[in-house]
């Protein structure tokens, strides 16, 4: 089993999304950790988590799939990938919408995002 990627730009830009996301999370959830005026928890906080999970699957998600002996196991999971790429761009979306003044910088990973995603289309054709 190879460790190495074949497509290596799309390798690279997951591990770039990886960094970014996780940086946006930690200047968030200074943000967010804050209770609100009713006592509760800020919802979008949760969110935080769920790009740096997601993000963090990307790269060895790209491995598998290149790995794979058979074709239909490879699109599968190049299927999974898209998968992750689509909820990782919506929970973008989702902080977005919360009272913090980290929200700029998930512009730019969304923008990171749609270009990982037109790799990863190129990337898809070559499976």
């Amino acid at each position: 089993m190879r460790r190495k990627p074949r497509n290596k730009r799309l390798y690279k830009k997951a591990l770039e999304i990886f960094t970014l996301s996780r940086s946006i999370s930690s200047y968030l959830i200074h943000d967010l950790a804050h209770l609100q005026s009713n006592g509760s928890e800020d919802p979008h906080i949760y969110f935080t988590g769920d790009i740096i999970r997601q993000s963090d699957a990307l790269a060895p998600k790209i491995i598998t799939a290149e790995n794979q002996t058979f074709q239909d196991d490879r699109i599968r999971h190049a299927n999974s990938l898209i998968h992750i790429t689509n909820r990782l761009y919506k929970n973008c979306e989702r902080l977005e919408q919360s009272e913090s003044n980290g929200k700029e910088f998930l512009v730019l990973l969304r923008k990171e995002l749609r270009k990982f995603k037109r790799l990863q289309h190129h990337w898809l054709m070559t499976l």
